[in-house]
């Protein structure tokens, strides 16, 4: 089990891969009383004559709570509303990625297929999910009083499938999914607007299954191709001919919908890219083990192709030229 603490953004992981199957059942038995994010993760139960197998991946902020790993051999049981504290009062968006889940509250049975989803609210006699084979998912929390104006009123509704192949639910995956795979956003900005596109993509799957139609479509296709431009910027930051109109031609679309794009995040294209590449270059001219690339080397890496613009717009940023912060980071460097 692995706890991380970062500011706002907190992260859990826990395996069994590395134990031997006879201690995985009082592992996770445990799991729920040790775990990082009390009353985050909800209790997981073995299923007797069941290969155990338990590899999750936890992210919580505020708004969100998020997970994904691989689940086999257990029953994960969700607390009735009325059971459960104020901060549990979630949907729960649970997304089966691969292999077969079957969920059930009162007299409802779901099974999940590859692809499927499961919406579900606590009830009054809660929910559970049983896994007996491998699983690969996803799950989301999203407090219902943040989400209840985008997607309307939430009923105490028995469970409902959101089939595979729904185009928002698609969205959602891939732009969820680079949390597990990117990372978590380096700046609280980022981690609002994160936070605020997956509440918008999980309303957005609701309208899509419920009949209903707007605003949250619209703004969950915007979040969608905001994460698509964020993602080909960082693929392409050493290219000097990086532009608007080079990653609209990538993405299909218009310059003009990549400008509007930021503007709408309090934005310009221009100014994060260049914010972007003076913290590459940054981090790589603190870097010791980089301490022999040259300075114009790594400006040019970075996407720069005019030296001295380089030096004056690094200075600028940072109150030191691109010498004095790798003399500085070599002094800090030495041990004492």
């Amino acid at each position: 089990m692995m706890p991380v603490e970062e500011g706002a953004w907190r992260s859990f992981r826990f395996s069994t891969d590395d134990l031997p199957e006879t201690a995985r059942v009082e592992a996770v038995r445990e799991l729920h009383q040790r775990a990082a994010l009390p009353g985050e993760i909800e209790p997981l139960e073995p299923l007797p004559n069941c290969r155990l197998r338990v590899d999750i991946t936890k992210h919580a902020l505020p708004g969100l709570g998020i997970m994904s790993g691989v689940l086999a051999g257990v029953r994960q049981a969700a607390r009735s509303r009325a059971g459960a504290c104020g901060s549990e009062d979630d949907l729960l968006l649970a997304i089966n990625l691969s292999g077969r889940s079957i969920a059930r509250q009162d007299d409802t049975e779901l099974k999940l297929e590859n692809g499927d989803a499961m919406l579900a609210t606590r009830g009054p006699a809660g929910f559970s999910i049983i896994r007996p084979m491998p699983v690969r998912f996803m799950g989301l929390r999203v407090p219902r009083d943040i989400l209840a104006p985008l997607a309307g009123r939430l009923d105490e509704a028995p469970l409902q499938l959101i089939p595979r192949g729904t185009e928002a639910l698609n969205l959602l995956v891939v732009y969820a999914g680079g949390l597990f795979t990117a990372g978590p956003p380096q700046t609280p900005l980022l981690r609002r607007l994160v936070v605020g596109h997956i509440q918008d993509l999980v309303a957005a799957t609701l309208a899509a299954v419920r009949g209903g139609r707007g605003t949250p479509e619209r703004r969950a296709i915007a979040a969608a191709r905001w994460r698509a431009i964020m993602a080909d910027i960082a693929a392409h930051l050493g290219d000097c001919e990086l532009s608007a109109a080079a990653v609209a031609r990538r993405q299909r679309v218009t310059p003009r919908y990549v400008h509007k794009l930021f503007e709408q995040e309090g934005l310009v294209f221009s100014r994060f890219v260049l914010a972007q590449r003076l913290a590459c270059a940054r981090r790589m001219l603190t870097d010791m083990r980089l301490a022999q690339r040259s300075i114009s080397a790594v400006a040019f890496e970075v996407g720069f192709g005019d030296l001295s613009y380089f030096n004056r717009a690094f200075r600028r940023c940072y109150g030191a030229t691109p010498s004095q912060v790798r003399r500085s980071a070599e002094r800090n460097d030495w041990p004492c």
